[in-house]
């Protein structure tokens, strides 16, 4: 199950920044028994540390933001205000809280069960997502919908397994850029967000 362009442990374990940086253009893989869904990464933040305060880690060590705390390489997937799954990549040195959230995926695999799984549900009634293959995955919690990612991953490790990073043999030709985190309500100060300029599937735009 392991894919031989998998990303090692000694990727994520290192400073959180280059890693977001370094994840642009990654694949994302999940493997289910319904299918393989894939997109490879265009936008990703940054959260690093107890002193940040938009990262889960700013009470200190609870319940739920262990995984946050290593070893470097766990997806640390959680719910976010009872709406979306969001994954991130675990980072840094074991013992420190850090993780990079994947905010938009460009789909390159799976893309018609990318579609069921984004379709509309009412009253035990499925309808069809009409929008264009780039929106499929553009935003953290549509791409965890799409991919099937819950918190049954959560603490899994992203190095092996079916749902895994793996690297790309040619690195995107567009400029990374940067800019400060969007959808947070505190350290929105903080030029943490990593994205592919220009990219259709990137999920939101610098203020």
């Amino acid at each position: 199950m392991c894919a031989q362009s998998s990303l090692t442990p000694s990727f994520f374990a290192r400073p959180t920044l280059v890693v977001a940086r370094d994840l642009i253009g990654m694949r994302l893989v999940h493997e289910t028994a319904t299918g393989t869904t894939a997109g490879l990464i265009v936008e990703v933040e940054a959260y690093i540390g107890e002193d940040d305060p938009a990262c889960h880690a700013a009470p200190g060590p609870t319940a739920r933001n262990q995984p946050l705390y290593g070893p470097p390489g766990l997806a640390y997937v959680y719910f976010n205000y009872g709406v979306h799954w969001l994954v991130n990549a675990v980072t840094e040195a074991e013992g420190f809280p850090a993780a990079v959230l994947i905010r938009a995926l460009e789909p390159v695999d799976g893309v018609a069960l990318m579609r069921s799984r984004r379709a509309p549900r009412r009253a035990g009634v499925e309808g069809v997502w009409a929008g264009k293959d780039h929106d499929l995955c553009r935003g953290p919690g549509n791409l965890t919908r799409a991919l099937g990612i819950t918190g049954e991953q959560n603490r899994v490790p992203l190095t092996t397994g079916a749902l895994r990073l793996e690297r790309r043999p040619r690195r995107p030709t567009a400029a990374i850029a940067w800019s400060p985190r969007i959808g947070i309500r505190v350290g929105q100060d903080r030029p943490w967000r990593a994205y592919l300029a220009g990219h259709p599937a990137v999920s939101g735009r610098p203020r």
